[in-house]
């Protein structure tokens, strides 16, 4: 395999663990956002929250805990474990080849 081909693979599978830790960080901060009871009319803490729900739409409300909290932690730091175990699973197994 040529050099140039394996260096594509490597900054590929790099803006791939990027991308993840970015979707991930997005959702961390708004699960900090809502537990510290950030200002829902600020504009960045709407700009994350529709981010963030976008990001974990499929998993919002996945578990039906009784306190609101716990299901904000519950379906947004799921969607935030998987991005990051499925980014960097990806990113790795690009840098092997």
């Amino acid at each position: 395999m040529s050099p140039r081909y394996r260096n594509g693979t490597n900054q590929a599978g790099t803006v791939i663990a990027v991308v993840a830790d970015i979707m991930a960080l997005i959702l961390g901060l708004w699960i900090l956002m809502y537990l510290l009871d950030a200002n829902r009319a600020n504009s960045l803490v709407q700009f994350v929250h529709d981010a963030a729900a976008w990001l974990a739409g499929w998993s919002h409300d996945l578990f039906t805990f009784n306190e609101a909290w716990a299901r904000v932690v519950a379906g947004y730091g799921l969607a935030a474990v998987v991005y990051l175990f499925v980014g960097h699973a990806v990113a790795n197994r690009m840098h092997r080849h």
